[in-house]
């Protein structure tokens, strides 16, 4: 079991930026490394889409091509905690952000919302013209 909090959000003009915080709580026997954790984001009336996320197995990190270059996801495992740095922000970038987490992933379906596990409450993310 895995309980998500994401911090972070607000209201940012075009150009700005933002860090969006995710604590992870995860039970006894388990640790924070054993876990994919991943970024996703779902504006109104739109399906829920992958931002990014980071693989524990090949320490890889994924981007949507919509925020490559814009956007940097980080992990500190010792608190448990992943960041989403988004800078350059677009009108287009509105929408609430959710973190989620798993354990047993394929690759696959890394990108996959329906794929994960654990989720956040969200947090919401507004960014003017």
């Amino acid at each position: 079991q895995v309980q998500l909090v994401e911090s972070g959000g607000g209201l940012v003009q075009a150009g700005g930026s933002l860090r969006l915080s995710c604590v992870a709580s995860v039970a006894s026997g388990r640790t924070f490394r054993n876990y994919d954790m991943g970024w996703f984001r779902q504006a109104p009336g739109k399906e829920r889409e992958f931002v990014g996320g980071h693989r524990r197995n090949n320490g890889v990190t994924y981007y949507a091509d919509s925020v490559k270059g814009r956007f940097t996801i980080s992990r500190d495992n010792p608190t448990s905690t992943v960041y989403l740095q988004m800078n350059s922000l677009k009108p287009d970038d509105t929408a609430l952000y959710y973190c989620a987490a798993d354990s047993t992933l394929i690759l696959s379906s890394f990108k996959n919302p329906r794929a994960w596990d654990y989720w956040g409450q969200g947090t919401q993310v507004t960014v003017s013209t």
